[in-house]
């Protein structure tokens, strides 16, 4: 398995070795949240880490046979792989959404909703230029 520059083998959920540094330093960052209480920057994280597993999530094949087996791990299927570049991808999809949410609730005179969904964006873009 390979390891960071550091030395240090991360591994995410899945128990997959995990180098991509957007998502350490996302998770680093919820945890920072969750401890302080940062009830927007707690919702961003964990959006973004959600649709970083859901991106990872094995795609439905229905031409794949069914075979019946039982057993621990069984069921289990290997998760597809993001490079950095995608993991990068949809944290700014994510911006680009809550940006895009934000100019229509103030379109529509909401603008508590607009600032925060705007503050969640700024929290996730400090990850982009990291």
């Amino acid at each position: 398995m390979a390891r960071p520059a550091t030395g240090i083998l991360l591994r995410d959920r899945t128990g997959s070795a995990n180098l991509g540094r957007v998502r350490t330093n996302l998770r680093r960052d919820l945890t920072e949240a969750i401890k302080v209480r940062d009830r927007v920057a707690i919702a961003a994280l964990r959006s973004a880490l959600a649709a970083i597993e859901n991106a990872e999530a094995p795609e439905v094949d229905d031409r794949r046979p069914v075979v019946p087996t039982a057993g621990v791990g069984s069921t289990e299927v290997e998760r597809r792989h993001l490079t950095e570049a995608d993991v990068h991808t949809i944290v700014a999809a994510e911006v680009t959404q809550r940006s895009t949410a934000a100019a229509e609730y103030e379109r529509l005179g909401r603008a508590d909703q607009a600032e925060r969904l705007r503050a969640e964006a700024d929290v996730l873009r400090r990850h982009l230029t990291a």
